[in-house]
């Protein structure tokens, strides 16, 4: 009995050692069976393909329109009437807004009587220097013949000197109150407001009945402006804009726009900039047709700023493009090296390329379209060969 113990102990290490065996002898087969990727594993080729291209710079802009004015009160007084409302479109000279008129009305009622009061001032003062000039002349006349004392032939000359000098105070009084009078009654005039243009009311801050004091700033009542020409304010990073300059062509498209692109021309580059958030932007005035009035104040673009296109030409994906080669740059434009493969293996070639996107560069002469390009894949890709960049051309080719 304990011989047959032994051995079936016996046999169950055997099994045992072998089971281990076997487990360690499959663990170290395994990267022979399924050996590591390669550099060569990690290589993807892209063809040379015939499609169009267009180089450009985007930004982002508000919509705002091409000609407004901010209309405002400049007399202090309560609204009294509004005779337009937000989306009314008026005519030059049409009647906006009425001021309270009472009180310049006042005004000018109290300099037209105070006028009225030294003119009839001045009337007398007038006879008053007619008769003492009647008194000085004949007072001259009889002292020739000593007719007259010395004494009463100064106090005539006197006295005419003096009336002249009355009225011509009167007269400067008038004048002053005219001035007066003027400045008022444009005052009154003010309490009626006009509109300076034609256009659309397309804002109105203040409302009926508010007391509006043009003392210190001018209160602003509404804004009239032509909605059929509109203007994108468009901030372009300090990178860019030089690239940028007056008439170029751009195109840009609004939220919920779909597929439609309005286009325009740069009107204007603002040489001061605005810093947000410690990023240099500068303001690109870009004018756009509205007649359709489809744009509104304040919507936000996506601009796209075209510096160059092609159709229809050899492209290669930027993924392609090896070491740049500044000193073999010539007219047609700037020089890499790429590795093609041919029938005889893989070839270093020069490229030059043109218009340059951030996927695709124009191949304006090195390779010909349907060429196959070799590119290595970064190591740490977390995409493990899967295609990239759907839908565009060359996207998704077999890897070798």
């Amino acid at each position: 009995m304990p011989g047959l113990l032994n051995l079936r102990m016996t046999t169950r290490k055997r099994w045992l050692i072998l089971i281990v065996l076997l487990i360690v002898a499959g663990i170290g087969g395994y990267p022979w069976m399924n050996p590591q990727p390669t550099d060569q594993k990690n290589q993807a080729t892209v063809s040379v393909i015939v499609d169009d291209i267009e180089e450009n710079v985007t930004a982002q802009g508000k919509l705002e329109p091409k000609e407004y004015v901010d209309v405002g009160a400049q007399v202090t007084g309560q609204l009294q009437k509004l005779h337009v409302d937000i989306g009314d479109n008026v005519s030059a000279g049409q009647l906006l807004v009425e001021i309270d008129p009472r009180v310049y009305a006042a005004r000018v009622q109290a300099d037209e009587a105070n006028i009225r009061n030294l003119q009839a001032q001045l009337a007398g003062q007038q006879a008053n220097v007619v008769f003492a000039r009647q008194q000085y002349e004949r007072n001259r006349e009889l002292k020739k013949s000593k007719g007259v004392s010395e004494q009463d032939f100064q106090n005539s000359e006197f006295n005419f000197k003096k009336a002249v000098a009355t009225a011509d105070s009167i007269q400067a009084q008038i004048e002053q109150v005219q001035s007066t009078l003027t400045g008022d009654r444009t005052n009154l005039g003010y309490t009626k407001i006009f509109a300076p243009m034609d256009g659309t009311v397309v804002t109105r801050t203040a409302r009926l009945g508010q007391t509006l004091n043009a003392n210190q700033t001018t209160p602003l009542i509404m804004q009239l402006a032509k909605l059929d020409a509109m203007t994108v304010r468009a901030q372009v990073a300090e990178a860019d804009v030089m690239r940028l300059k007056p008439d170029l062509q751009v195109y840009f498209t609004t939220l919920g726009s779909g597929d439609r692109r309005w286009q325009g021309t740069v009107r204007q580059i603002l040489p001061s900039p605005e810093v947000v958030n410690n990023v240099v932007l500068y303001n690109v005035l870009v004018d756009v047709d509205n007649h359709d009035r489809q744009l509104m104040t304040g919507m936000s673009t996506q601009m796209f700023f075209v510096l160059g296109s092609a159709k229809q030409v050899p492209l290669i994906p930027v993924a392609a493009l090896g070491e740049r080669l500044p000193e073999a740059d010539n007219d047609k434009g700037r020089a890499y090296r790429v590795r093609e493969v041919t029938a005889d293996g893989v070839r270093e070639a020069t490229v030059h390329v043109g218009l340059r996107t951030r996927r695709f560069a124009e191949v304006r002469d090195g390779v010909e379209a349907g060429a196959k390009l070799v590119t290595i894949s970064r190591q740490d890709d977390t995409t493990n060969g899967k295609k990239k960049d759907r839908g565009y051309p060359g996207a998704g080719v077999p890897r070798l």
